[in-house]
């Protein structure tokens, strides 16, 4: 019973602990993607509540319905080009733009639009 009742501390403690990093990696990918000098994501893109010409690219809405893998939108952030050579999107990625943990933390933000 003692071991059982500890298992249930440390799983609630190491949940509360991830739950803790994941909130901060979505803050960090909403500054990234508002920032003008990172992201500037808002320079193309509409997202609801946010201040931004947005009329370019596709409204960032129901992010995860729309990429239920992220890997798939992790991909198209670092290099847009590869679905379309013609697009207007820069490959962030791939130009260095942003590093693999930035676009991670941007895709952790648009999750949850």
């Amino acid at each position: 019973m003692k071991l059982l009742t500890l298992l249930c501390l440390l799983f609630g403690i190491t949940t509360n602990i991830l739950s803790q990093e994941n909130e901060a990696s979505i803050n960090e990918g909403h500054d990234l993607v508002v920032n003008r000098q990172m992201g500037n994501c808002l320079a193309c893109h509409l997202i609801q509540g946010e201040d931004g010409p947005g009329n370019y690219g596709p409204p960032l809405i129901a992010m995860k319905d729309r990429f239920p893998d992220r890997t798939v939108l992790f991909d198209q952030i670092w290099d847009a080009t590869q679905k379309n050579p013609n697009t207007s999107m820069p490959p962030f990625g791939k130009n260095m733009i942003l590093t693999k943990e930035e676009i991670d933390k941007i895709v952790s933000y648009l999750l949850t639009l």
